[in-house]
């Protein structure tokens, strides 16, 4: 089964790009194609570190977001349909909900064997569990939701973990999953470099290059994260 994965939050300075740069680099890592989109028009940070695989995308216009499913239009007559990946600026869930619910999209989307997954990346503070609540009052109990603690904007989940908002996560099938934090300087210079986790991982050269246990560490961050991702239902 494909999946379209909606990688949001709401609010900025949560880890959205990093989550759908993670996913990315588990997709190719594991041999499942797929395409990207990039709504943030100041930074385009998924476009800027996996250029190959996504494209921008304008979510003020029913047009420009219509490309995401776009991607369905003409299914492969062999081999699986690919997966999707959306990152979500900041500020962008009205609209989108208007899109997903004027096109019924969910609907559509299960009915060609496409998951449609809404992920909730969180730094574990009041806003951004208000935020969860949020996205599941205005999708109810028909998409997939996945929260992300990202441990690397946060490290006091316990407001999240006894909110009605997560009880209700879990209650409609949602899952929960950890993010640990990479090191900070490792993180900087694989953003100068506007390297893919890869080749971050794996590159030797370049003034930004990561020296020998920096690249270690990228693979072990890499190794725990697929450890989390491993057990979601992300399909084939």
């Amino acid at each position: 089964m494909a999946s379209i994965n909606f990688i949001g939050g709401e609010k900025g300075g949560v880890g959205k790009s990093v989550v759908a740069r993670l996913l990315a680099q588990y997709f190719i890592d594991h041999g499942r194609a797929f395409t990207g989109f990039d709504t943030d028009r100041s930074h385009t940070s998924f476009q800027r570190f996996y250029g190959d695989y996504a494209a921008p995308v304008v979510v003020d216009t029913y047009e420009g977001l219509d490309a995401i499913a776009g991607v369905y239009e003409s299914l492969p007559e062999a081999g699986p349909a690919p997966h999707v990946i959306v990152d979500l600026a900041a500020q962008t869930a009205a609209p989108l909900a208007r899109w997903v619910q004027d096109s019924d999209l969910v609907a559509l989307m299960d009915g060609m064997g496409v998951a449609v997954n809404f992920w909730h990346v969180t730094d574990g503070g009041k806003d951004s569990v208000d935020l969860l609540g949020r996205l599941i009052d205005t999708y109810g109990a028909g998409p997939g939701y996945i929260v992300v603690r990202n441990q690397g904007r946060g490290s006091d989940f316990a407001q999240l973990d006894a909110s009605d908002a997560l009880r209700r996560l879990r209650d409609a099938g949602g899952h929960v999953i950890d993010l640990a934090p990479l090191h900070e300087a490792s993180m900087r210079k694989i953003d100068r470099q506007n390297a893919s986790f890869w080749a971050a991982a794996h590159g030797t050269t370049g003034p930004d290059a990561l020296g020998l246990l920096e690249r270690q560490r990228v693979k072990t961050w890499l190794r725990r994260a697929y450890a989390e991702l491993d057990a979601l239902p992300l399909g084939a």
